[in-house]
């Protein structure tokens, strides 16, 4: 794809993005224009406007050793490694996405962030992709030990929205990971643009590097009722937790037929069911994967809920002529079947979810 045609499809999809978000007359700032430096400059709540159509945000922005709990309402996240993310999940049990997408909070694979803890068990495999832009995490989970609804195809949360006050509102995105962090582990960058799909037992979270290139794009959040398939290609598996290298994807929606570019645009809901889409999506090139053990991964986790969750994760990565495992990271030549981004993602193109930005 020549950079005059790729720039030309990013302009394209950037004037969608803003046709398509309006923002609240009693809250204009965009929270993407909201900037607080970690952790000394963030306010107990970012989006405490109560005459707000959506009224405020429901948690809080300051978190600490003192919210650290099953019960926290903190809505302050964190990509950081393969063993310290968050995902965005509704505070209360048999919960769905499309409910819940303004009042999500933040669920941590480690303590130390003053957030609920994702309980023991409930990732059920994990990739971690870096690029020279972005962090990509899916993988597979018991989505019920996080508070949705087992029948939940869930849906996308992001800094956006249709009035640009994010779902969850208020919510803000940390990391320590970027290339432009130096490898500063006690340094945090915010994340302006990130997106995060939960649902259908598996999920996928994209953060891009703030001093990066082509942020909007590659976090693009106007493809929602696509899924992982689109918005994140993966090779995720059941039962494997590996880290790789990788290019960064093609920005959603863009494409190249026969040497021609075009961009795909999502119809609106109310034309029914997305039955087509014009190319198929596949994850970018990736390489110097390393897979762990889960149990070397996550420790101080709380234990599970009922007795539904299963780890499906002893860090063996399956494939037709064995396996591997082990508590040490052992190279892999890179997962070869499709987890999230068909079994989940296509689930939602052909059933339509509600995937709301």
């Amino acid at each position: 794809m020549s950079p005059s045609a790729l720039s030309s499809a990013l302009l394209a999809v950037a004037a969608i993005t803003f046709v398509h978000a309006q923002p609240d007359p009693a809250d204009p700032t965009p929270l993407v224009d909201k900037h607080y430096a970690y952790p000394s400059g963030i306010p107990y709540q970012v989006d405490y406007n109560t005459a707000a159509l959506r009224g405020p945000q429901t948690g809080y922005n300051i978190c600490n050793s003192t919210t650290e709990n099953q019960n926290s309402l903190c809505q302050t996240s964190f990509v950081n490694h393969i063993d310290d993310f968050c995902l965005w999940a509704p505070p209360q049990p048999n919960s769905t996405i499309g409910d819940t997408e303004g009042q999500e909070v933040a669920w941590c694979t480690k303590p130390g962030h003053g957030t609920r803890l994702i309980p023991a068990g409930a990732l059920q495999g994990v990739q971690l992709i870096k690029t020279p832009n972005y962090i990509q995490i899916a993988g597979f989970i018991d989505q019920t030990q996080v508070n949705i609804a087992a029948n939940d195809y869930g849906g996308e949360l992001d800094p956006h929205g249709a009035d640009l006050r994010g779902n969850p509102l208020g919510g803000l995105m940390y990391s320590n990971a970027f290339p432009s962090n130096g490898g500063n582990n006690d340094s945090y960058q915010q994340v302006i643009d990130w997106t995060n799909f939960m649902g259908g037992n598996g999920f996928c979270m994209k953060v891009c590097d703030p001093a990066g290139q082509n942020q909007q794009a590659l976090c693009q959040n106007i493809y929602d009722r696509l899924g992982c398939a689109y918005n994140a290609p993966n090779n995720a598996q059941k039962g494997v937790f590996e880290v790789c290298d990788g290019d960064d994807m093609s920005p959603v929606g863009v494409y190249t037929t026969n040497g021609a570019t075009s961009t795909y645009f999502q119809p609106a809901e109310s034309l029914g069911p997305i039955t087509t889409v014009p190319y198929t999506a596949t994850p970018a090139p990736s390489s110097n994967c390393v897979t762990y053990a889960s149990t070397a991964l996550y420790t101080g986790q709380p234990t599970p809920s009922g007795a539904t969750a299963s780890s499906g994760a002893s860090g063996a990565k399956s494939t037709a002529s064995g396996t591997n495992s082990g508590a040490s990271p052992a190279k892999t030549g890179g997962a070869a079947t499709m987890g999230v981004s068909l079994s989940a993602g296509l689930v939602g193109v052909v059933f339509a979810m509600a995937f709301l930005s």
